[in-house]
């Protein structure tokens, strides 16, 4: 009974998981159906550039026609070819992909909140909501892409449409500081209902290492409890980066597979 109880509490995660993934793009991004996906597209300047997903609710068995399909599609629009999907909900896109030999695969753990642990800010750092009319949205953007370069250096201030979706309520992003008030990291949440994914959270290398991200983290789950979220989830890039995120409070659930064209 307990086995079976446990079975059904992880299908309806991962249907709540493949709920939000449909719904996440779609206030910026317009639609079409290729074959088993639905492919995202980015609807405005400055905007994430999206990806295909097995089409919500379907049931399809994934085959490697269906992959090249879609990639084919991708490039006539002249767009990113890239893929996206939970493993556990849809097990025939990955081998079907594997087939391809056109794309480049990453499984990511998928992690999802059990318990909070809130973490603080260590000495000589600060963390922070941004709003949506603040001025260091683009500081924090840079530090950002800084730290995902695996650079201390911090090029211009760029905040992109962040603002635009922060005050339309599709993003929540916080930033971190050092004691001279410098942008070192971030992160983010995209509220969607009842749902919502932690996304970009990182911190240049100088400022790793003393508990910065871990405390990102911390700061994004509580706002997104305090705003009455029920499910809270993220894709980790490593085991590393996943054990911070479980000093938080995540556990794993699934795996994210991210595929892009070689």
């Amino acid at each position: 009974m307990a086995g079976g109880t446990a079975g059904r509490q992880s299908e309806r995660v991962l249907e709540t998981l493949e709920a939000y993934y449909d719904a996440a793009p779609r206030p910026l991004a317009t639609t079409e159906e290729v074959g088993p996906f639905t492919l995202f597209l980015r609807a405005e300047e400055g905007g994430f550039p999206y990806y295909a997903r097995p089409r919500l609710a379907g049931d399809a068995t994934f085959a490697p026609a269906d992959v090249e399909q879609v990639l084919d599609r991708q490039r006539e629009l002249g767009v990113p070819r890239a893929i996206e999907w939970v493993h556990e909900t849809t097990p025939s896109l990955l081998p079907a992909a594997r087939t391809t030999n056109a794309l480049t695969i990453e499984e990511c753990p998928l992690l999802v909140l059990q318990d909070h642990e809130k973490a603080s800010a260590p000495t000589g750092f600060t963390v922070e909501r941004l709003s949506a009319d603040g001025p260091r949205i683009g500081d924090v953007q840079a530090a950002l892409h800084a730290s995902f370069g695996h650079t201390d250096e911090v090029g211009p201030s760029d905040p992109g449409n962040r603002a635009s979706m922060i005050d339309r309520g599709l993003l929540t992003l916080v930033g971190a500081f050092d004691a001279d008030g410098r942008a070192v990291g971030g992160g983010s949440h995209g509220p969607r209902g009842r749902t919502t994914e932690l996304t970009g959270i990182a911190v240049i290398p100088r400022a790793r290492k003393h508990g910065v991200g871990q405390a990102i983290t911390s700061t994004l789950v509580a706002d997104a409890l305090g705003a009455g979220i029920e499910t809270v989830f993220l894709a980790a890039a490593s085991m590393d980066a996943a054990s911070v995120y479980e000093r938080v409070g995540f556990r794993r659930t699934a795996t994210a597979c991210i595929a892009e064209a070689r």
